[in-house]
């Protein structure tokens, strides 16, 4: 296996992802849910976010192309729904759960795990990383990063159980600044990609 590619996929991927920051927020927008369910969320964001970045850096290229959509454009698009996320977090409203809305799809599989960076990095990667063995790494590597959040997810569901409410609701104002300024950047980089 070529530990390059691995290394360099697993890091950048960690550093994108960030689980240790993806945490709290899980907390946050998981806060209404029962311990179960809660449970579910994070094997569900999981293996969302997962399955997205793996047919990101095996179809990637292709689907963008089909759908004449560049990597700006979803960078964009992200920045939009990060930024949403955030006006919620920040007014205080009540994410939707149930059959109408999962926030363990949307937004902590995509765009907060498997966001425009992840899916623009796992396709360079893979167009870099060209061979059958370099390929491979690149997945082992995907797969080593997305283990990491699952775990994170899994810490997080504990340290809720013993988390105050009065700190959620605290904690969620501040990441929904957070959010925001990170859906901005998210929308910059795709402006200054669009028109350099």
């Amino acid at each position: 296996m070529n530990m390059t590619a691995f290394g360099e996929t697993f890091v950048t991927l960690l550093v994108i992802m960030d689980p240790v920051g993806l945490a709290p927020v899980f907390i946050t927008l998981t806060a209404g849910l029962t311990e179960q369910a809660r449970r579910r969320a994070a094997v569900r964001a999981t293996l969302a976010a997962g399955t997205l970045v793996l047919l990101f850096a095996v179809f990637g290229e292709v689907i963008l192309r089909y759908l004449d959509v560049s990597i700006e454009s979803l960078s964009i698009a992200g920045g939009l729904l990060l930024l949403v996320l955030a006006l919620e977090m920040l007014l205080g409203i009540d994410f939707p759960t149930g059959p109408s809305g999962d926030v363990a799809l949307v937004p902590l599989a995509s765009p907060l795990v498997a966001g425009p960076g992840a899916i623009a990095t796992v396709m360079v990667l893979a167009r870099q990383y060209g061979t059958t063995e370099g390929r491979l790494a690149v997945f082992v590597g995907i797969l080593c990063a997305i283990a990491v959040v699952g775990a994170s997810l899994a810490l997080a569901e504990l340290l809720a159980r013993y988390v105050p409410d009065v700190i959620v609701h605290f904690v969620t104002r501040v990441l929904g600044l957070l959010l925001a300024a990170i859906g901005v950047q998210l929308i910059l980089r795709g402006i200054h990609g669009e028109f350099p």
